[in-house]
This record gives C-alpha cells, sequence and structure tokens, in this order.
C-alpha cells in the first residue's frame, strides 16, 4: 500500500477544552463558582452569621466594561480598562475574604453540622485558591506588564501560529508525518513548543525507523526552512528537500524547477489531511483532560482515520 518514498511533515494546534482565557473572564467565571458554593454552604448550614453577599452583578458589569474598553485603542481605552480592572479586583478580593470567612466558621460547627458540608468546603477552598492565581497574574499582567508568569496551566500553551482568524490558540502543538496515499505513519505531540525549524530531520529519522528506509523526497512549508537542518537530512540519504525559503533569492532558481513545484503541490496535500482529522475526528478541541489525555485524543483521531484512507486506497485499486 505504501513503499515510504516520499514524506510530508506539518504542524496544527489541538486546543484544550477551555474558552478563550481572558484575565476578566477568568474573574467573572470565579466570582460566579466561589459565590455559588458560598450560598450551597448557606442554605444547608440553614443560617450563617453573616449572609452572603451576591456581587456576581457587579462582577458582570466590570467584565462587560473591561470588553468594551478593549475596543478603545489608545491612552484613553488604556486608562479606561485599568480603571475597570481596579474594581474587578476589588470585588474579587471581597469574594476571597467572604469565601475564606464561611470556610473558618463551617470549622467551627459542631462535627454533626458540619458533616455533609466537607465536600462544598473543599471545593469552595480549591476554587478560592484558583481565583487568588488569576488576581495576581491579572494585577502584574495588566498594572506591572509581566505576562510570563510560573503558575500557568502545563496542560495549555499560549500557541500564536499567524493565523488571521486565531491569532493566539491555547493547547498542544501537534505534528503529522504523512507518506503515499494519504496514509499517516506518525505523529507527536509536544509537551512544549519546539521552532518548526528543528522538527525536519526528526521526521526523516521518524520515517526511516517506522518503513525501514529514508524517503526520497522530503517536503514541509517554509516554516520548516533551516538550512543545517536540510543538509542533515541530504546527509541521511534523501534526494530531494523541498522547503520553500521566501527570504533567500540564491534558491529562487531551485524554486522555479519542476520537481520542487509538484513536490510543494503535493505537500500541500497534508494541510487537508488535518482538515479532515479536525472535522471528521474532533481533533479541533481535546476532550480529555491532562498530557496524557491530549495524546490519547490525537492518537485515536489518526487511528481512526488510517483505516479510511487504506480503504479509500484498495477501493481505487479495486
Amino acid at each position: 500500500m505504501i513503499q515510504g518514498r516520499k514524506l510530508r511533515v506539518d504542524t496544527t494546534v489541538v486546543e484544550t477544552n477551555i474558552h478563550y482565557p481572558t484575565d476578566s473572564s477568568l474573574l467573572g467565571d470565579g466570582a460566579r463558582g466561589l459565590t455559588r458554593t458560598m450560598k450551597k454552604i448557606e442554605t444547608q448550614a440553614g443560617k450563617l452569621k453573616r449572609k452572603v453577599r451576591d456581587r456576581t452583578r457587579s462582577v458582570s458589569k466590570r467584565v462587560t466594561a473591561i470588553a468594551t474598553a478593549s475596543r478603545h485603542k489608545g491612552e484613553e481605552g488604556e486608562v479606561k480598562r485599568k480603571k475597570q480592572y481596579k474594581e474587578l479586583l476589588r470585588y474579587s478580593r471581597q469574594i476571597l475574604n467572604d469565601a475564606k470567612r464561611v470556610i473558618a466558621e463551617v470549622e467551627e460547627m459542631p462535627a454533626k453540622k458540619k458533616q455533609g458540608m466537607s465536600g462544598l468546603c473543599e471545593q469552595l477552598s480549591q476554587m478560592a485558591g484558583r481565583v487568588k492565581q488569576v488576581v495576581r497574574q491579572t494585577k502584574a499582567r495588566v498594572f506591572d506588564g509581566i505576562t510570563k508568569l510560573p503558575g500557568k496551566s502545563p496542560h495549555s500553551e499560549i500557541i500564536r501560529k499567524g493565523k488571521a482568524s486565531k491569532p493566539t490558540e491555547f493547547g498542544k502543538m501537534v505534528q503529522v508525518q504523512e507518506t503515499e496515499n494519504q496514509i499517516i505513519t506518525h505523529y507527536n505531540v509536544f509537551d512544549q513548543r519546539p521552532s518548526d525549524r528543528d522538527l525536519l530531520l526528526g521526521a526523516v529519522e521518524t520515517h526511516a525507523r517506522v518503513l525501514g528506509r529514508v524517503p526520497h523526497l522530503a517536503t514541509a512549508d517554509a516554516g520548516y526552512c533551516s538550512r543545517a537542518q536540510e543538509q542533515a537530512a541530504e546527509e541521511k540519504g534523501v534526494k530531494w528537500v523541498a522547503v520553500p525559503n521566501t527570504k533567500s533569492t540564491e534558491r529562487k532558481k531551485k524554486e522555479h524547477s519542476r520537481w520542487f513545484k509538484k513536490a510543494q503541490a503535493w505537500r500541500t496535500g497534508c494541510e487537508g489531511r488535518i482538515s479532515v482529522l479536525k472535522r471528521r475526528h474532533g481533533l479541533t478541541r481535546c476532550r480529555y483532560r491532562g498530557t496524557e489525555g491530549m495524546k490519547r485524543w490525537v492518537g485515536l483521531g489518526v487511528m481512526a482515520d488510517t483505516p479510511i484512507s487504506m480503504r479509500n486506497v484498495l477501493a481505487a485499486r479495486t
């Protein structure tokens, strides 16, 4: 079914199952979650020393105001946005103080009364810790200009691939390798996003290990362009390496040759394969949790796609 004479490779992002995590939306979600849990504790306890105050409406107004202020560019819009963020952080701290007070009050209750509220208190404490983290990173980013902070989710990387429709994606970068007849021979889910420029040689070596031969042709998009990687692939035995380099005038003659154009025309099929994986097999968004869940989700999608491609090849031969 395949000879392994050709190799095409491309990368994409599989998003984790989260909505677009702006600081204001995370604070809004945290405020709703904390207030809802405190209300449940209050109902179950019958009555607390101080009634739980619902500040979610005030928080929602600030979140909407921040979104509106973000549309105004320039210094005036920035001043409005920071003012609303100050108010949002103030309300968030008040809700966190309420949560701390409720947890302390439940701990002082008799053992029989607080028996059914231990799970809710644990949930409230866990959520409060997460909201505190968001408060710290919001303050650092908005008012101090610090964008790289430790403690963010290890399961979702912030990836920018230059797409106009999605300038920023949250998930993991995945590399897909194909050979003849649109058969996927290997895939990678990277724990940390590498540069595409460092991946071509590894793809050639993996191809040789899986299929027992070095491909005659290896092709990828301009993101993979690296003279050192191309030379290393040629030393491995790859006869033709077709990776465009838009900045180099020396390679224009090579890129205008017939074999290079045919290789690039074949390369575009890898983008179509990734599109099929996303539309037909759900690789747009991972429904499992954690890094291992992401690897399992991508692997199942690839396993589901391969028999279909094999069937199409056999049907065409028949």
